[in-house]
């Protein structure tokens, strides 16, 4: 979904701004997405994998998580984004 097909026309804030609460949406959307993820990678069991384990893959891991939840937003997410860019343009738009 383009940041045009759910922008509201009535909005009078600055397309700066608008696109602003967008990014921060779809952030926000990532990193929920990552949070949901993180508890399937604490339960794989890398242990006996040919190149798992070890205190490496220990600290990559959570940025693997973000890295995964940042691309699933990007291609459409889980729906979260919209819901939340609406909420935060109608508060900065109550802010005015």
């Amino acid at each position: 979904m383009t940041q045009a097909a759910i922008q509201p026309a009535a909005s009078n804030l600055p397309p700066e701004q608008t696109a602003k609460l967008w990014q921060s949406a779809r952030d926000f959307e990532a990193m929920a997405i990552g949070q949901l993820l993180q508890p399937m990678f604490d339960t794989v069991d890398v242990k006996k994998a040919a190149f798992g384990g070890g205190e490496a893959e220990q600290a990559w891991r959570p940025m693997l998580v973000d890295a995964i939840g940042k691309q699933m937003a990007a291609n459409g997410g889980i729906g979260l984004a919209v819901p939340v860019f609406n909420a935060l343009l109608r508060a900065q738009e109550k802010g005015k």
